[in-house]
């Protein structure tokens, strides 16, 4: 394995660096403030995702973009570095169209959409035009075990008929918005991995209520982590993305490129909150000393850093596995970052936090928002005792196999 960046990657890594910093940064002031007043798109993300558009930073994440899609195409070794970097501002990911739930939307209709699906959806949504989610996760069930899903599928006619509850779906409050991926039951009699399906609902479809937006750790988001209502949602048996009984097959497929992406931006958080402790702990000053030279602080600063290059090599090495041998095959170095590197990024947020007092908890500093991200990312995308109950059978696996 060689992590070494490639004079492409290392120029990319510039660009993206310096478009950060003369053109996101800087609005970080006016992003909080106008969605504050619920301001929502702001009113300059079209003009920043022109340009980043423009300067051909774009669609970063798609290994496999087909002749005349428009972005850059990278592995995902190669696109890691370039998300740590977006990483480091919550919102930036969208500015480039690198961000979820979108990424793993197109992923799904780049392998599985009909071509009048990809003109409906996947195009518009590969230019930035349209936003959209995906629908899993419910409320009357533990949705971690995505067989437990309890929403109808009915096939009517030429129809598709959809009854159900969703919950916690993000991008569903946000006003472009055009249409999400339900996952629900059209087999309930097959096997409990061949009972789920999933079908593209436009979010205007009759039927289609979104109940509320669910604040996560008493932060709302704008974009929406929303409660829907699906009642007698018809919508044509076209709308079906891929097989019908392949749902489950198509979530896991989903989830493995997204739960790397998650982990990418993490350590570009983490690194953001260990530079703001290390800041911090040069400019204050308590009985007598600045705060790095209380032993206390400064065994925070090297275990940060410690756990920051571990989380690191290991994001990486799972990247070089999905590009080498498939997502499938990966699936323990996957699951390993899933359940490490949140928790990482949460222990650096919070020594951070610790070092900056009560101003670390305020909205003068990311810390507290990092910090509840990193928290609720233990649950998203399967919570960590799902990720180590896989480690722990393959783990099992293989033992039996070595005696």
């Amino acid at each position: 394995m060689d992590f070494r960046h490639t004079p492409k990657v290392e120029a990319l890594q510039g660009r993206v660096r310096a478009f950060m910093d003369q053109h996101v940064v800087p609005r970080i002031g006016a992003w909080n403030e106008e969605v504050e007043r619920g301001i929502y798109p702001v009113s300059f993300m079209a003009d920043l995702k022109a340009l980043a558009r423009d300067e051909g930073l774009w669609n970063l994440f798609l290994p496999d973009l087909r002749a005349g899609e428009p972005g850059t195409r990278l592995t995902n070794l190669e696109y890691a570095p370039l998300a740590e970097i977006m990483g480091r501002v919550a919102w930036a990911s969208e500015v480039f169209n690198c961000s979820a739930p979108d990424t793993g939307n197109m992923e799904l209709l780049h392998l599985f959409a009909t071509e009048a699906q990809r003109e409906q959806w996947l195009k518009p949504l590969l230019a930035g035009e349209i936003r959209s989610a995906f629908a899993m996760t419910e409320p009357d069930v533990a949705s971690s075990d995505a067989t437990n899903i309890q929403t109808v599928i009915a096939r009517d006619g030429s129809d598709y008929v959809i009854n159900g509850r969703k919950w916690y779906i993000t991008n569903a409050a946000h006003p472009d918005c055009r249409v999400m991926i339900v996952m629900g039951k059209t087999n309930p009699g097959a096997d409990r991995h061949h009972q789920q399906s999933m079908v593209l609902v436009p979010m205007d479809t009759p039927g289609v209520t979104v109940l509320r937006n669910i604040p996560v750790m008493h932060h709302h988001a704008a974009h929406g982590h929303c409660e829907l209502l699906l009642r007698n949602v018809r919508v044509p048996a076209a709308n079906l993305l891929g097989p019908e009984g392949e749902g489950f097959m198509m979530a896991q497929a989903r989830l493995g490129p997204g739960r790397i992406h998650h982990c990418m931006r993490c350590i570009g958080e983490a690194e953001l909150a260990l530079e703001l402790m290390v800041g911090r702990s040069r400019e204050r000053s308590t009985f007598g000393r600045k705060l790095h030279e209380h032993g206390v602080v400064a065994e925070w600063i090297a275990r940060s850093r410690m756990e920051i290059e571990q989380a690191r090599l290991l994001v990486l090495k799972a990247a070089w596995m999905i590009d080498e041998v498939g997502a499938e095959a990966a699936r323990m170095e996957i699951a390993l970052i899933k359940a490490i590197v949140p928790t990482m990024l949460a222990n650096v947020a919070d020594r951070a936090i610790q070092a900056f007092g009560a101003m670390g908890t305020g909205p003068d500093t990311p810390l507290a928002a990092i910090w509840t991200g990193a928290r609720a990312l233990r649950l998203a995308d399967g919570p960590d005792e799902v990720h180590l109950r896989s480690i722990a059978r393959l783990e099992l696996r293989a033992g039996r196999e070595r005696r």
